[in-house]
């Protein structure tokens, strides 16, 4: 049975997306409007989140999808969707929206580089805001699997301090993840294992 807001699977076609999805920046939000395009976007790769539902589905929603930042910076880099600013009236380039994103967005080209390091490897990147990171990241994606790995995003010249360190692994322990520090320069990570003596 198809819930009343989600459209049918059988009626989508490959053919009925287009090659460059258009969003639309409004204030600092990116909206794709079009719920197919977004739908697709959820569905195929978790970009993105359906406006008003807490916890997607795998299905597609009829309703528009907002993109983060950084998902629209990767998705616009990598040529999948456009970005029409409505206050300048006009389509951004990758490198225009990218230094809108870093007035907006605290330590953006840092967690920028991690994403898309993460996301380039293959892994499907989520914010984690309710575990106290900066990502989840999932070898499938949502719903089909519990994150493994959290990950925050700490510059190298960055200070961690003891306490900081034992609240974040006992925050991945208690949900079951592995506390990762990635360096966004030399995009290393440092996994940090926690065992009782």
């Amino acid at each position: 049975m198809v819930k009343e807001n989600a459209i049918s699977l059988d009626e989508i076609k490959e053919e009925d997306i287009p090659e460059v999805i258009p969003a639309k920046l409004i204030n600092s939000r990116v909206i794709i409007f079009n719920p197919l395009y977004g739908s697709y976007l959820y569905v195929n790769n978790f970009y993105g989140s359906p406006l008003g539902i807490n916890k997607p589905r795998l299905e597609y929603y009829s309703k528009p999808t907002e993109l983060s930042l950084i998902e629209a910076q990767y998705l616009l880099e990598s040529g999948r969707i456009s970005i029409f600013d409505v206050e300048s009236d006009k389509n951004l380039t990758s490198e225009e929206f990218f230094e809108f994103a870093k007035n907006k967005h605290n330590l953006f080209e840092d967690k920028y580089n991690i994403y898309k390091d993460l996301r380039d490897k293959g892994y499907v990147v989520r914010p984690a805001l309710k575990f106290g990171a900066d990502f989840a990241v999932y070898k499938k994606g949502p719903g089909l699997e519990h994150s493994p790995f959290i990950i925050q995003v700490l510059r190298s010249d960055s200070n961690i301090s003891a306490i900081e360190m034992v609240r974040a692994g006992r925050l991945a322990t208690s949900v079951r993840k592995r506390f990762i520090i990635a360096n966004p320069q030399t995009k290393t990570y440092y996994i940090l294992k926690w065992f009782k003596p």
